[in-house]
């Protein structure tokens, strides 16, 4: 099973972990764990690239976790009001996206949103 927690400061969201294989289908054909991958590339590369903003990462091949955190979400870290509701927009409809494929796969997917302050890890 994956594991998501996304985090929030304030209701603002700000990053997210992702833990575990789904063990929806062998390695290799998992089209769950493919979806996931490419959705999260896809958050990661959008911030990093198109809203040319900082954004902390770490990715173990092995374990497949994945920790991803935006500080420029945070009214702390960035003065842009449109870029951070952009970026924290983006992370919240990734939340919402996997929470729609917990209806189907719910056997396979877990998701929660969490209050976190930032941390800077």
């Amino acid at each position: 099973m994956t594991k998501v927690v996304f985090f929030k400061s304030n209701g603002v969201f700000w990053g997210f972990e992702e833990q575990g294989h789904t063990g929806f289908a062998e390695s290799g054909n998992d089209v769950l764990c493919s979806a996931i991958s490419a959705m999260t590339m896809l958050v990661m590369n959008a911030i990093e690239i198109s809203y040319a903003s900082d954004l902390d990462y770490q990715i173990d091949e092995e374990t497949t976790n994945v920790k991803v955190s935006s500080r420029s979400a945070l009214p702390q870290f960035e003065s842009d009001e449109k870029k951070r509701y952009a970026i924290s927009g983006l992370i919240m409809a990734y939340y919402y996206q996997l929470n729609d494929l917990t209806e189907e796969y719910y056997d396979y997917l877990e998701v929660e949103a969490v209050e976190k302050e930032y941390d800077g890890k």
